[in-house]
């Protein structure tokens, strides 16, 4: 197949046509701070047009056969993967992961449209035995119909496959808000759908730095019957509300404070390579990074030593750099805030052990870091670092590092490192989250559920759990059998 010139489009994308507006905003590169592209900075009215066009567009999409839409995805996953390095170019320059990463999650990207693809065609319902000798039961699922998603930053391509893939193999048209930071991958991933066979107006892109009108005229609009939200808890909460006049289906993946246990039956070096995996990956600007790493005190100062040794390894460079393995922080508010983090530990006993600064490759890249005695009074057990900062906190029994692990009002991904089968189980089942990785740092694929529970959100994504989110059930009652 060939591959798709590195020129991606740089205006929005409704009912099939790349549209400009009167006002624009900047894309910048996080490493340099110049400026790489402009796109339209879109309002209410050009979001109805968004909403129209998918409303138009439902009809037909939802009465191809399963089979043709399959089709279609199909395509599109090999385009994306025919151009994984412009798409991982793009990405870099935009929001600033090293290379290599950034060609991960092209291919990470490419996986949810591969599954969806297939997983749309099995979309079954079901017979029911029945109560009465004149009737049958049967459901069916059909697809919800128009769908908002509005996608963060850090995954600038992965979050949104995992959406329209899904969204799409089921029948549904979708519009896209991507985030005002990283919208150059949204339009690049849009053409190459639209250059596989998807119809104008099945899939949409909305570029803005207004997302509250934005927002509203999506929450509020009856024709849009499901909202997918992936970014911070607060927000989650506001389009949560405004989508309760309407009743809309939510899939809403929110923020999180993952603990990350090391007992001290726990294979050191398999420890640190999870932890390591798990913190650092993106500069640490995942919603699953281990925010807290509870370490117990058997093998406290050996961990912490190995992780020390481990993390002064990293290099922190522009993504482009093939040295990088720590790229900039997306913007001043995120490096803000590492460094509000760190100084409130600080000040209330915590110590630096590594890093702890700006590196000197840029205004927006921190030094990966690490700070022990960390405490439940400090800010940063409390709130979520998205940063390269591991902080950690000393447990000396099992009961309290669970206790200490489920203290927070979030619930998305937790991590723990041990040996021993019993306590493993153990322990996985008493974590209040969505996803427990055990002895492995990263856990996320297109075949398994990913989501969380308490205020990390509602509903999953990816596996056929995903594809579920996209569909109703309808009960049919075939009455007078007999007759």
């Amino acid at each position: 197949m060939t591959t798709t010139p590195v020129t991606y489009p740089t205006g929005a994308l409704i009912d099939g046509q790349w549209i400009t507006s009167a006002t624009s905003f900047p894309v910048i590169n996080p490493a340099t701070g110049k400026e790489i592209a402009r796109v339209p900075n879109l309002g209410a009215k050009e979001t109805q047009d968004a909403v129209d066009a998918a409303s138009r567009a439902l009809g037909a999409w939802s009465a191809k056969p399963a089979k043709d839409r399959s089709i279609v995805l199909r395509r599109w996953f090999d385009l994306i993967t025919a151009n994984t390095e412009p798409l991982a170019q793009l990405m870099t320059a935009e929001q600033g992961k090293p290379l290599s990463e950034a060609r991960g999650e092209v291919a990470y990207g490419a996986s949810f449209v591969e599954w969806f693809a297939e997983e749309g065609k099995r979309a079954y319902g079901r017979t029911i035995p029945t109560t009465v000798a004149s009737r049958r039961y049967i459901t069916i699922k059909q697809p919800i119909g128009v769908v908002a998603a509005i996608t963060p930053w850090n995954f600038p391509i992965a979050m949104i496959t995992r959406k329209v893939a899904s969204a799409l193999a089921a029948g549904c048209t979708i519009i896209v808000k991507p985030a005002e930071d990283t919208p150059l991958c949204a339009l690049a991933v849009a053409k190459l759908a639209l250059d596989a066979g998807v119809p104008p107006g099945v899939f949409n892109v909305v570029t803005t730095m207004d997302a509250p009108a934005v927002g509203k005229v999506l929450t509020d609009d009856a024709r849009v019957r499901k909202l997918t939200f992936t970014g911070s808890t607060a927000v989650g909460k506001a389009l949560y509300r405004q989508c309760a006049d309407t009743v809309k289906k939510l899939t809403l993946e929110l923020g999180g404070n993952a603990p990350l246990l090391i007992f001290d039956d726990a294979n050191l070096d398999q420890a640190v390579a999870g932890a390591m995996a798990s913190k650092y990956r993106n500069a640490g600007q995942t919603c699953v990074c281990a925010n807290r790493i509870l370490v117990q005190s058997g093998i406290y100062d050996r961990f912490a030593a190995a992780l020390v040794a481990a993390v002064e390894k990293l290099h922190v460079a522009p993504g482009t750099d093939a040295r990088c393995t720590i790229g900039p922080l997306i913007n001043a508010d995120a490096i803000a805030k590492v460094e509000a983090l760190s100084a409130d530990a600080i000040a209330k006993g915590a110590k630096v052990m590594t890093g702890g600064t700006v590196n000197a490759a840029g205004p927006l890249f921190y030094q990966p870091t690490v700070i022990s005695g960390v405490t439940r009074d400090m800010d940063i057990v409390r709130e979520e670092i998205f940063g390269p900062v591991a902080a950690l906190m000393r447990f000396e029994t099992e009961a309290d590092a669970i206790a200490l692990a489920n203290d927070t009002p979030f619930g998305l991904a937790a991590y723990l490192f041990s040996q021993n089968l019993s306590r493993a189980w153990r322990v996985a089942e008493k974590l209040e989250a969505g996803m427990v990785g055990v002895n492995d740092g990263i856990f996320s694929n297109e075949v398994v559920p990913f989501g969380g529970v308490k205020q990390s959100g509602l509903g999953r994504e990816g596996a056929a759990e995903g594809l579920d989110e996209y569909l109703e059930t309808k009960f049919i009652c075939l009455g007078a059998i007999d007759a």
